[in-house]
């Protein structure tokens, strides 16, 4: 592995050698955040990753969502909360997981809305995925587990919306580590043509646009995501067997009509609701991001995703970006665990 590095405001690494020695993490930083009492265990095996199992899922009721989601580690641990994307799932950070375990983190990796066994309650809910509503499910799901402060880290949905609550909810992020970087939109921002070659990267937006891509979605999901693993991550060579343990977080009853309006509502092309108004407004004004940073990109990325340096200024506290080569692509946690969770550790020693 090699890094490019961009450095802002200090000397990223020589920080990390002092809060070492100041901090073992930082763990004082973070609230003990024990399990709340509305915590039910939703597997009694667990869920699968090759010979080893992550613990029991768990689900909790946070806001408007029914959350399911894996939690490892020592309970008064500092705590880091993983976000997955589309069209993967928690899975995506199975090996990335007990290496923070090791390192003395608690880990919590929901299900995002849309996937697995997280559910919206009530049946009259809008099947909502605009960016402000996910980045609110995860304030939620932290105010439901006592979690005051946590490490948060992602990619691509997942990227975007540990993005938004960084910038809109600093004083509950300790540190962010999110591949491709700076992921912020608006609908405004949505309607701006692109050069040729990036539009056709964004296909299956177009596609999802129309009727026939929402039937198309619908019937052939397993088939189309699979499609979309090969095209974003060109030299992944996944087997059956991990995009089928992935694939069956797509069953979610919900999954394509919040998928569909996601991409709609990016394009314009689909309302949001009301009570986000005042968040996306201040999401459309692109607010910089001040807490500690580590930016990630693989170097075979297939998926759209801008480079470094168009969004390097948005990041105004300690920031450093690591490109990873050797065939990374867009699923940079599953193809590159030690060096995503070595990320994690490194920007949590200095919060």
């Amino acid at each position: 592995m090699s890094s490019d590095q961009i450095f802002t405001r200090r000397r990223f690494l020589g920080m990390s050698a002092l809060a070492m020695a100041a901090g073992q993490l930082g763990m004082a930083s973070i609230a003990a955040a024990s399990p709340a009492s509305a915590v039910r265990s939703a597997s009694a095996t667990g869920v699968a990753l090759g010979g080893t199992a992550f613990p029991p899922l768990k689900q909790i009721r946070a806001g408007s969502l029914d959350v399911g989601y894996v939690d490892m580690g020592p309970a008064t641990g500092p705590v880091v909360i993983l976000l997955h994307g589309w069209p993967y799932d928690i899975h995506s950070f199975v090996d990335v997981a007990p290496i923070l375990v090791a390192s003395g983190y608690r880990v919590v990796i929901p299900y995002l809305r849309g996937y697995g066994s997280t559910r919206i309650i009530d049946t009259t809910t809008p099947r909502n995925a605009q960016p402000a509503a996910l980045a609110t499910d995860i304030i939620d799901l932290m105010d439901a587990l006592k979690i005051r402060k946590a490490v948060l880290g992602g990619f691509d949905w997942g990227a975007r919306t540990a993005d938004i609550v960084a910038a809109l909810w600093p004083q509950r992020v300790k540190a962010l580590v999110a591949v491709s970087g700076y992921l912020i939109g608006s609908q405004e921002a949505g309607k701006k043509p692109l050069a040729p070659g990036d539009e056709l990267q964004w296909w299956y937006q177009f596609y999802f646009a129309t009727e026939r891509g929402r039937a198309g979605y619908e019937a052939n999901r397993h088939d189309f995501n699979k499609l979309i693993w090969k095209l974003a991550s060109p030299k992944w060579a996944f087997d059956d067997a991990t995009y089928e343990r992935s694939a069956a977080a797509f069953d979610n009853p919900d999954h394509v009509a919040l998928v569909i309006h996601n991409y709609r509502w990016r394009m314009g092309l689909a309302e949001g609701e009301s009570k986000y108004d005042v968040l996306e407004a201040k999401l459309a004004q692109a607010p910089s991001i001040a807490v500690p940073t580590i930016t990630m990109e693989g170097d075979a990325n297939g998926a759209p995703h801008p480079a470094p340096s168009m969004y390097a200024s948005k990041f105004t506290g300690m920031h450093e970006h690591r490109t990873l080569n050797g065939g990374i692509g867009h699923n940079l946690p599953q193809e590159a665990p030690k060096a995503f969770a070595q990320a994690v550790v490194d920007v949590g020693r200095l919060a």
